[in-house]
């Protein structure tokens, strides 16, 4: 079973960038569709970006045209620029794959 890791999180203004990064300790080349969730405080669990083996991406309506997934096998690695960040994004991301999740990492955005 892989293991995840998260980091790239942090406090930042509203309109700014951060870039997660999501490492995997073995190699996600089988592994289909990897993505990303978020969950912020007293709601629940949300999907906020997913990609598949052959490049599908799909996306929180939220977070369309703002946030980018990307995924490099070569380096089992999984991606996510946030861009235009909102304080409504403000949460605790997690990194997912098949029977795996990442401890996750706290996105603050500030007004």
């Amino acid at each position: 079973q892989v293991q995840l890791v998260e980091s790239g999180g942090g406090l930042v203004q509203a309109g700014g960038s951060l870039r997660l990064s999501c490492a995997a300790s073995g190699s996600i080349f089988s592994i289909n569709s990897m993505g990303w969730y978020r969950q912020a405080p007293g709601k629940q669990r949300e999907l906020v970006a997913s990609i598949t083996i052959g490049g599908y991406v799909n996306y929180a309506e939220s977070v369309k045209g703002r946030f980018t997934i990307s995924r490099d096998n070569a380096k089992n690695t999984v991606y996510l620029q946030m861009n235009s960040l909102k304080p409504e994004d403000t949460a605790v991301y997690y990194c997912a794959a098949p029977g795996a999740w990442g401890q996750g990492t706290q996105v603050t955005v500030s007004s």
